[in-house]
C-alpha cells in the first residue's frame, strides 16, 4: 500500500491507542484493588498520577493481603519535597488540637492530584488563597501558633496581585513569593521573604525594578546588612499591595510623604542613628508641594518625583535626580524651563531654621510687625470700648434727623467686591495652608480637595483686584471722589488726634480729640488696605504663574513671595477682625452694625461724633421744611453743618 494511503489508517489507529489509555489505566486501577477499596477509578486514571499502579506507591502491599498495610508515602517519589517540608515552617510541631499541614491538605485527595497548572487543582495560582487560607484565614490558628500577621488572605485578595489572579491573570500567588514547600520563618536569612532576598524574590516577576532597587542607597545599606533600610515591602506591604492610584494605597501621591517615606524620615531615632536631618518631612508638609498634597491634590510633586521612587541615590552622586547637574531636567519635569534660568534656592528649609535666607529675614520684619500692629489695635480699642459703656454710649436714631451721605454709591459697590472677595480670600487662603482644619469641614463633606480651593482663591484674588481697580478709577475720573480721597492723606493733625484720645480714654485728659471727617482711624485702615492689596496681588501673582517665575525670576523670589504673602495675609485678616470689625460693628456707638456700606449714611451717634454733616427733616414742633444747608441751630437744638458728598 502507497506510504500516502497507509497514512490515514496509521492516524486513526494512533488516536484509538491514545482514547484507550484513560480506559486502560482506569481497568488497571480497578483490578484487583476497587473490589475492596472505594477508590473513584475514573478521577483517578485523569490524575497525575493516573499512570501508575497501586503498588507503585502502596509498596510492598500483596493482593489480597489480611494484614493493614502501612500509608503510602509521597517520599518514596518526592523525597526532596519531604526533606523541604520537614525543615519548614509546615514540619514543626503544633500545639495539641492542630494539625500540621500534610501533602493531602494542600494538594487534595490522594487519589485525585491534579498538576499545579490544572484550574482544578487546589494549589492552582486562583485556588491558592483557599487553599492556605483554610488555616492561615483562621484567626484562632494563628492565635495558636503565634503567628503576628492577621488576615494575610483578605489582604491579599484585595491586592493588585489577587485580583489580577482572580480575574484569570497572571500575577504572584502564595507560593510565587513563600514558595511551595520549603517555607521558612520571615526572620530566617535563607527564607525568600527575609529583607536580605526580598529584592530576589519579588525580582522574579519585576526584574527591572530589582535591578534599579539593588543599585540605590537602600539596596546597597539592605544588602549590608542595615535592618532599618526599606525594602519592598516596607513601602508596597505584604499581602495587600496596592497599585500607586488605589485609594488607600500608601503609594498614592498624598500619603507617600507620611505613610511610607515619613516612616523613615520622620523619625528622630533613625535621623540621629544614620545622620539623617530630621526636619524634612515637616519642611515638605509646609512647602507649597506639601500642602498641596495635604489638601488632596494627587498630581502634586512628592518625595518619589524628585528623588525616584526605586532609584533613590545620594544628591552627590551624578546619577541622582538631586544632584545640582540634574536638577534642572528633575524640576523641569512639572515646571518646563525651570533650572534654565536661576539657581534653585534650598529645599526642606523650615521657616524657623532657614537662617539667613530670604524666608527667614521675611518671618524676623513680620512677626514682630504683626504682634505691635494687632498688640497695638487691641489696646487702643479696649480702652475706647471701656469708656464708651462706662458712659453708656450706643447707637441713636432719630427720625427727624437724616445724615448726610458718607459713602456714595461708587464707593459701596467696589467695598461689596471688596467684602464678598476678602472673606473668600482667607477662607480658601486659610483652607490651603491648613488643609485638615476643622473649619475646613465644607470642603471635606463636599469632597472639594486643592485644585478647588486654589481655583477659588485666585477667583477671589481677581475679584479684589477688579473692585480696588475699579475705584481707583472712579478716584481717577470724578473729581468730587478726588476730593474725598484726598482727606485720607496723613498729616500732624492725626498724631494730635491719637495722642488726644488716648490721654482721653485713658483719663489722663479731660478733652475729648475734635471731630474729624477723616481721622486716623480711617485713614490708617485704608493705606493699609491699599498697601496690603498691592502686596498680595504682586505676591500672589508669582505664585499663580509660576512656571514663569521659576524661569524669569531668580530663586529666592518665590521663597520670599510665599512667606510675604503668608504673613500678609495673616496681618490683613487680624486688622481686619480687630480694627475694622471693632468700627463697623462692636464699637457701641454702631453696634450691631455701621450700615453706612449699605445706605452709604452712618448712624447718627456716628455723624455726631464725627461732627459731619446732619440734615433735619422736620422742626421739632412742625412747619419748617428741610434745613439743607443751613448754618447754626435749629428748634431741636442741633447744630448742622453744609453737606458735601460725593
Amino acid at each position: 500500500m502507497p506510504m500516502n494511503a497507509r497514512t490515514p489508517w496509521m492516524l486513526c489507529l494512533a488516536a484509538l491507542v491514545i482514547a484507550s489509555v484513560p480506559v486502560l489505566a482506569t481497568e488497571q486501577a480497578a483490578t484487583p484493588c476497587t473490589d475492596c477499596h472505594d477508590v473513584d477509578a475514573a478521577a483517578l486514571a485523569v490524575s497525575i498520577h493516573g499512570a501508575f499502579a497501586c503498588t507503585d506507591c502502596h509498596v510492598g502491599v500483596a493482593s489480597p493481603h489480611d494484614e493493614v498495610p502501612e500509608k503510602a508515602t509521597c517520599a518514596t517519589c518526592h523525597g526532596d519535597v519531604e526533606t523541604a517540608m520537614v525543615a519548614s515552617v509546615h514540619g514543626k510541631p503544633v500545639p495539641a488540637g492542630l494539625t500540621a499541614p500534610t501533602c493531602v491538605a494542600c494538594h487534595g485527595d490522594s487519589h485525585k492530584i491534579a498538576p499545579s497548572s490544572d484550574p482544578s487543582s487546589p494549589v492552582h495560582a486562583n485556588r491558592q488563597a483557599d487553599t492556605c487560607g483554610a488555616c492561615h484565614g483562621n484567626p484562632e490558628f494563628a492565635l495558636a501558633l503565634g503567628i503576628k500577621v492577621t488576615q494575610p488572605i483578605e489582604a491579599y485578595r484585595a491586592s493588585v496581585h489577587g485580583r489580577a489572579v482572580e480575574s484569570g491573570g497572571s500575577a504572584a500567588s502564595c507560593a510565587s513569593c513563600h514558595t511551595a514547600h520549603d517555607i521558612l520563618p520571615h526572620g530566617d536569612p535563607a527564607s525568600s521573604v527575609s529583607r536580605g532576598k526580598l529584592s530576589a524574590t519579588c525580582g522574579q516577576c519585576h526584574p527591572d525594578v530589582a535591578e534599579v532597587y539593588d543599585r540605590s542607597i537602600h539596596g546597597k545599606a539592605a544588602v549590608l546588612g542595615v535592618h532599618e533600610s526599606p525594602v519592598c515591602t516596607d513601602c508596597h506591604g505584604e499581602h495587600r499591595i496596592m497599585g500607586p492610584r488605589d485609594a488607600g494605597s500608601a503609594l498614592t501621591a498624598t500619603n507617600i510623604p507620611i505613610q511610607t517615606c515619613g516612616r523613615c524620615h520622620a523619625d528622630l531615632r533613625l535621623a540621629e542613628r544614620f545622620g539623617l536631618a530630621a526636619d524634612k518631612v515637616p519642611a515638605y508638609e509646609d512647602s507649597y508641594h506639601g500642602l498641596a498634597g495635604r489638601g488632596g491634590k494627587a498630581s502634586v510633586a512628592h518625595c518619589g518625583s524628585c528623588h525616584g521612587v526605586h532609584d533613590v541615590l545620594p544628591s552627590s552622586d551624578p546619577a541622582s535626580h538631586i544632584h545640582p547637574n540634574n536638577l534642572a531636567a528633575t524640576c523641569g519635569a512639572c515646571h518646563p524651563g525651570a533650572g534654565q534660568r536661576f539657581a534653585i534656592s534650598a529645599v526642606h528649609v523650615l521657616a524657623a531654621d532657614s537662617t539667613g535666607t530670604v524666608s527667614y529675614w521675611v518671618r524676623k520684619i513680620y512677626l514682630p510687625l504683626i504682634w505691635l500692629t494687632i498688640g497695638g489695635m487691641l489696646i487702643h480699642n479696649l480702652l475706647d470700648f471701656v469708656y464708651k459703656i462706662r458712659h453708656r454710649h450706643a447707637q441713636r436714631f432719630d427720625s427727624t434727623v437724616e445724615v448726610a451721605e458718607r459713602m456714595p454709591l461708587g464707593f459701596r459697590i467696589a467695598h461689596a467686591g471688596v467684602i464678598v472677595s476678602f472673606i473668600a480670600l482667607v477662607f480658601t487662603g486659610f483652607a490651603l495652608k491648613y488643609p485638615e482644619s476643622w473649619w475646613t469641614w465644607p470642603f471635606r463633606l463636599f469632597d472639594a480637595g486643592e485644585d478647588f480651593r486654589a481655583v477659588w482663591h485666585r477667583v477671589a484674588g481677581v475679584v479684589m483686584t477688579l473692585a480696588t481697580v475699579g475705584h481707583l478709577a472712579h478716584v481717577a475720573v470724578s473729581a468730587r471722589a478726588r476730593r474725598r480721597i484726598r482727606q485720607f492723606i496723613p498729616n500732624l493733625h492725626d498724631v494730635r488726634e491719637l495722642r488726644m484720645r488716648m490721654a482721653f480714654n485713658l483719663g489722663l485728659s479731660k478733652t475729648p480729640p475734635p471731630p474729624a471727617k477723616v481721622g486716623y482711624i480711617e485713614k490708617s485702615e485704608y493705606l493699609a488696605f491699599m498697601w496690603g492689596t498691592v502686596v498680595m496681588v504682586a505676591t500672589g501673582l508669582v505664585l499663580w504663574f509660576q512656571d514663569w517665575s521659576l524661569r524669569n525670576l531668580p530663586g529666592w523670589a518665590l521663597d520670599a513671595s510665599t512667606a510675604i504673602h503668608f504673613y500678609e495675609a495673616i496681618l490683613a485678616t487680624l486688622s481686619i477682625l480687630v480694627w475694622h470689625f471693632y468700627w463697623v460693628i462692636f464699637d457701641p456707638l454702631v453696634y450691631p452694625v455701621d450700615t453706612t456700606f449699605l445706605t452709604g449714611r452712618p448712624p447718627l451717634s456716628r455723624a455726631e461724633e464725627r461732627g459731619e454733616v446732619v440734615e433735619v427733616a422736620r422742626a421739632t414742633h412742625g412747619g419748617a421744611g428741610r434745613g439743607r444747608g443751613d448754618h447754626g441751630r435749629k428748634d431741636d437744638g442741633r447744630s448742622v453743618t453744609a453737606p458735601e458728598t460725593v
